[in-house]
Order: C-alpha cells, then sequence, then structure tokens
C-alpha cells in the first residue's frame, strides 16, 4: 500500500501509525511511518504549534523521537490499529499547552507484524467544550450528573461525596478518591472517598500521612506529561514499576489491580489528583472518557470552592496574631446568645496586654506587632483545644465549650505562671464559668470586671507604668 500517496488525500494534518502485533496479544513498538505535509511541517517548521523533541521528520521512527513515552497515545493507537476501532478524542496533555481534537481510522491493510491506522489532529490553545460533548450518550449522562450536583450547592462538602461515590460506581472499582494538594506546607487531604466494601480497604484511615505528600509529588513524572495514567495490564505495570519504584511497590502491598489516575489541575495549577482502584477494565474507554472531562468540571468547581474558603478565613481571621477577628467573635456570640440553650458549660477568659502603648511609642509599632504575635502564641499555647478571638487593640477572648471550672482555673493559673515567667508578655487576666450558659453576656461582662480588677492591681504592683496605660 502506498502510504504517501493515501495520506496525502488528507487536508489536515495527518500521519500514519504502525502498531507492531505481540503473540500475546499485546503490541511492541509504535512508529509515525510517514506524513501529509501539514503533519510534516508541524514538526520540521516554527509555528503556532507543540514543541516536539525533534524537529527532524524521519519516516518509521519512534513516536517517542518526538515526544515522551505515553501509555495513553499507544493505547490509543493499540485499539484503532490491531483491535480496528475508530476513534476520536479530545485532551489536554500536560507536557503542552494545547488541545488535541484527534481521529483515529483503522487500515485493514495489515501483515504479521505491523497494523496500521490514520492519525488525524487539530491543536488549538483554547478549549473547545462544543468538542468535549462529542461524547457517548452514557459517558455525558454521567458528566452531567456530576456538573449537576456541584453547580449552585450549598454544602459542597456532601455534594462532591456524592459526585464521588457515584463515580465509583461507574467504573465498578473498589475504590475512588478526591486527594488536595497544599504546596506551601506540603500535606495532602481527602476531599471525599468511596468504598465498595471498607473492609477490602487494606490501610486505615491514617493512611495519608505526612510523608504521603513526598509520594504524590512524583506522580507528575509518572504520568509523563500525558493528561491521565491509566494501569490496566502487566505492560503498564511494568511502565510505572520502571518510573517509580517505591510507589510500584506500594501499589502492589495495597493490592491494587488496576488504576486509572486523573490530576486536578486550573490554569496550570495542579490542585490534587482523582483516583480509582481496582476498576472494570473491560469499561476502560467509557471510564477513561468519564473521568477525562468530569475532572475538567471538577478542578474548576473545586478552585471556586478553595477560593470560597481562602476568603472565608480571611474574613474571619486577624491577619496579624492569626487568631480569630472580632467580627467573627461578635458573630459567634450571637450565634450563642440567641440560638437553643446550650447543653455545654461555657468558661469565658479576658486577656488584656499589658504594656502594648509603652512598646509603640518607645520602640515603634513593628515591636508592638510583634508583642501581639507573641501573646497571640502564647493563648494558643495554653488554650489549645479553645476558640481564640482578638477582641480588640490589645485585648484577646478565650471561649471554652465543654469544659469544666476545674479545666478552666488549670489553663489560668498556667498562663499566669507564663505571663510571670516571661520576660516580654504581660497579660491581665479575668476569667468566669457558668455551669448551663444560661447567659454567655452575663459570663463575658463577669470575666471582663475580673480582668479590669487585675489590671488595677497589676498597676498598683507597678505604678510607674501607669502613665502608658
Amino acid at each position: 500500500m502506498d502510504f504517501q500517496k493515501f495520506v496525502d488525500t488528507f487536508t489536515t494534518s495527518t500521519c500514519i501509525i504502525s502498531v507492531e502485533k505481540l503473540p500475546d496479544g499485546g503490541y511492541g513498538k509504535i512508529r509515525i511511518v510517514t506524513g501529509n505535509k501539514l503533519y510534516v511541517d508541524s514538526i520540521e517548521k516554527d509555528g503556532d504549534g507543540p514543541r516536539l523533541l525533534s524537529n527532524k521528520f524521519v519516516p518509521n521512527s519512534d513516536y517517542q523521537v518526538y515526544f515522551t513515552k505515553d501509555l495513553n497515545f499507544e493505547d490509543f493507537c493499540y485499539r484503532s490499529a490491531v483491535l480496528k476501532q475508530p476513534l476520536h478524542s479530545y485532551v489536554h496533555p500536560d507536557r503542552y499547552d494545547y488541545w488535541f481534537n484527534i481521529f483515529s481510522i483503522p487500515l485493514e491493510y495489515e501483515d504479521e507484524k505491523f497494523a496500521y491506522c490514520t492519525y488525524t489532529q487539530e491543536v488549538t490553545h483554547k478549549p473547545n467544550t462544543k468538542k468535549m460533548l462529542t461524547l457517548s450518550y452514557e459517558t455525558s449522562s454521567d458528566v452531567l450528573s456530576a456538573c449537576l450536583k456541584l453547580k449552585g450547592t450549598d454544602d459542597f462538602d456532601t455534594a462532591i461525596k456524592d459526585v464521588i461515590k457515584e463515580l465509583r460506581e461507574i467504573c465498578d472499582a473498589k475504590y475512588c478518591c478526591i486527594m488536595l494538594m497544599n504546596s506551601m506546607d506540603r500535606s495532602c487531604r481527602l476531599l471525599g472517598e468511596s468504598f465498595a466494601d471498607r473492609d477490602d480497604f487494606r490501610s486505615n484511615d491514617n493512611w495519608m500521612d505526612d510523608k504521603f505528600y513526598d509520594i504524590a509529588e512524583t506522580w507528575e513524572n509518572v504520568i509523563g506529561g500525558s493528561n491521565c495514567l491509566i494501569i490496566k495490564n502487566p505492560s503498564d505495570w511494568e511502565y510505572v514499576k520502571e518510573r517509580n519504584k517505591i510507589w510500584y511497590e506500594s501499589l502492589k502491598i495495597s493490592s491494587v489491580e488496576s488504576m486509572v489516575l486523573f490530576p486536578l489541575k486550573t490554569n496550570g495549577i495542579l490542585l490534587g489528583y482523582i483516583w480509582a482502584t481496582n476498576f472494570a477494565v473491560e469499561n476502560a474507554i467509557r471510564i477513561k472518557e468519564t473521568l477525562e472531562l468530569t475532572a475538567f468540571v471538577i478542578a474548576s468547581e473545586i478552585s471556586n470552592y478553595l477560593l470560597l474558603d481562602r476568603m472565608r478565613i480571611l474574613s474571619t481571621m486577624d491577619s496579624l496574631t492569626g487568631v480569630m477577628n472580632r467580627n467573627e467573635m461578635n458573630n459567634r456570640v450571637d450565634e450563642i446568645a440567641n440560638g437553643k440553650k446550650l447543653k455545654k458549660s461555657i468558661g469565658i477568659v479576658f486577656t488584656d496586654l499589658n504594656g502594648l502603648k509603652k512598646t509603640n511609642d518607645l520602640h515603634g509599632h513593628l515591636a508592638g506587632d510583634m508583642l501581639l504575635k507573641e501573646a497571640a502564641s502564647i493563648l494558643k499555647k495554653y488554650f489549645p483545644d479553645d476558640e481564640i478571638y482578638r477582641a480588640g487593640g490589645d485585648e484577646f477572648m478565650v471561649l471554652s465549650l465543654g469544659t469544666s471550672a476545674k479545666e478552666l482555673d488549670r489553663k489560668v493559673e498556667e498562663l499566669r505562671r507564663q505571663i510571670q515567667q516571661s520576660g516580654t508578655v504581660s497579660f491581665s487576666v479575668g476569667a468566669s464559668f457558668d455551669e448551663k450558659c444560661t447567659n454567655i453576656l452575663s459570663v463575658m461582662t463577669q470575666a471582663d470586671k475580673k480582668m479590669y480588677e487585675n489590671k488595677e492591681l497589676y498597676y498598683l504592683e507597678h505604678p510607674e507604668r501607669k502613665r502608658w496605660a
């Protein structure tokens, strides 16, 4: 067959792919046999297109001459050339800042060693949502279901858990989860997970420890610039073992037999991953299509969720000290005062930082800010499980729910001892306790009164500091 004459009849960038057939039903080398002028120019000419590993087209070269090993590309070519499936895909490989609209047609011509297919591509910088919709009814329905659950929900956490459960069922997988990654503190956290059978899962709830980020950080290298990783046969496992032996061994220990892993990215920023293990490999095509587009949607929704969460935190936190601000304190007090009667005891501690004005006047406001930060750190140390608020310029309030009078007194006394030992931070402290919390405003008033009594005592002992009050 004259491949060059045949491929030249295409009016879009097209090449001919050969796939080596192995006796065991697998495949070997995948080569780019020849291409039409548009395809060859996309490699050799400088233009608005992806940069490849080589800018010289050599007929019948291994595809890895032009870009790194890609299991998804290999599977696509194998299914078209060997299994004789006409295929379409719309993808965004991470190694390129481009979207690829790809078509492949199997060729009847083949010999004992090789099978062939066409490979046509359209490349654009921006995604075309219409091209994303050229999916099967089942896949489109699955993705639409996920979108409807996430869009406009008032309870994102519950909605995302429902989506994960639905995706696990679509994949017929043993396990499915979404994990977020924070590059700032190198931490990972589960946004949600779903089990077919919780008892089948090897690990316990603490499997995602402080070292897990180090493992997850290596996944991008294993994906190798593609848009996902699918492990479903011995050849795929050998690839993972070659690229990341430590991860390979951890997957095997966890009894993972198959896995599909998609990065969650928005604007080029990695937010985390979605993955499913021990899935129905016979449905790999539908599963890949579903997770591919769902990951695109979920990444956008998670980005908005994280932004709103960050804005919420910023609106409730005091940016200088890291404790909650006065506005949040007022909201919390109103919530307790106007809500139903608490079935918990309540303890209130008011503290006022002694000497802040003196520090500001003599050493500047930067030194005063450092004093406030140290004061907040001390309060966090002695009230680690309680709510701490910056009530005013130099005043803090601690709200302790479900405590006992004895426990509150112990914490306050430890704080007082710390004050006496500290060479820089001095507090005036007042505390009040109510077993039934009938009136939080009354408890606050009593604590505030005791704090000012303690401050008067402080100035009686240090009259020289009175003028700085």
